[in-house]
Formats: C-alpha cells, sequence, structure tokens
C-alpha cells in the first residue's frame, strides 16, 4: 500500500526563536542526556524547592483557610518564568546551561502547581467551594498576567 503524501510543514511563525528543543522532523533521533544539564536541573530544582519550603514555613494556613503561600509562590514564580524567557532569548543565548538551571531547575522546583491542586481539593473537603474557586480561576489568571508583566518589564529594562 503506497503512503500517502505527507505536505510539507510551512512555518507560520518564521521569525520567532524556536526553542533549541523543539524540532519540526519526524526522523531526528532522541537527543543524548547530557550530565552537565541534568546536574543543572537537579542542583537549581533542590535550590526552588529549599525556597518554596521557606516561603510555606514563613507563611503557614489552617486547613481550608486560603492558601496564600502556595498563590505567592506560583504567581512570583510565574512572573519570573517571563523574565527569564526574554533573558534566555535576548542576552544568554550562548549559555546552554541557564535556562535548565533557573527555568526546568529554580523555577520548577520553586512554582508549586500540585499543591495548587491539592490546596483547591482541601478547600473544597472544608466545605469552601467559593473560595476554592476563586483560588483555582484566580491564580491561573494573575499567574497568566504574572508570566506576561515578567516578558513586558524585562524586555523593556533589556531596551
Amino acid at each position: 500500500m503506497p503512503t500517502p503524501d505527507i505536505p510539507e510543514h510551512h512555518d507560520p511563525f518564521p521569525d520567532f526563536p524556536v526553542d533549541p528543543d523543539v524540532t519540526l522532523e519526524a526522523d531526528v533521533p532522541p537527543p543524548r542526556i547530557h550530565t552537565a544539564v541534568v546536574a543543572a536541573v537537579a542542583v537549581g530544582g533542590a535550590l526552588g524547592a529549599v525556597a518554596r519550603w521557606a516561603i510555606a514555613e514563613l507563611m503557614p494556613h489552617d486547613r481550608g483557610a486560603f492558601p496564600w503561600d502556595t498563590l505567592l509562590t506560583n504567581v512570583s514564580g510565574c512572573f519570573l518564568i517571563g523574565v527569564l524567557m526574554v533573558l534566555v532569548i535576548e542576552r544568554w543565548q550562548k549559555r546552554p546551561l541557564v535556562r535548565p538551571f533557573f527555568g526546568t531547575g529554580i523555577l520548577g522546583g520553586f512554582t508549586t502547581f500540585s499543591t495548587y491542586a491539592v490546596d483547591t481539593r482541601t478547600l473544597l473537603a472544608a466545605h469552601h467551594p467559593g473560595t476554592a474557586a476563586a483560588y483555582l480561576g484566580g491564580t491561573l489568571g494573575v499567574g497568566l498576567v504574572a508570566v506576561v508583566a515578567g516578558l513586558r518589564l524585562a524586555e523593556r529594562v533589556i531596551r
């Protein structure tokens, strides 16, 4: 049976930078695991997790109370991810460990969307559906605004 013709890929955004981890080719072998990248992610992740733990310790909350610590952690992490992406693209293109260390490592270990899900469930279990809904939607909305704010601020500072 003949294979159907596969149309050639058309890049709708030819002028935008391409993430080096992403490829449009289907037959490219998987990348080699680089020890330096794994170490950068591990060390960064440990630092980010310790920072998240410190915020949780400084801002404890009772079961069923609004989780301000998790909201602060996730929103500030979103803001910093926006800043980091501009810096990686505009300033640190030739530094291959910056994004794994800061982005995947520190900010990946710092932000905690799994705790966000558990906090939402805990608010529901404590019979606070309105608070749970506000927290659920508010975190996503404010987090997205924070990413854009981080992007725009970093762009202004760089230019």
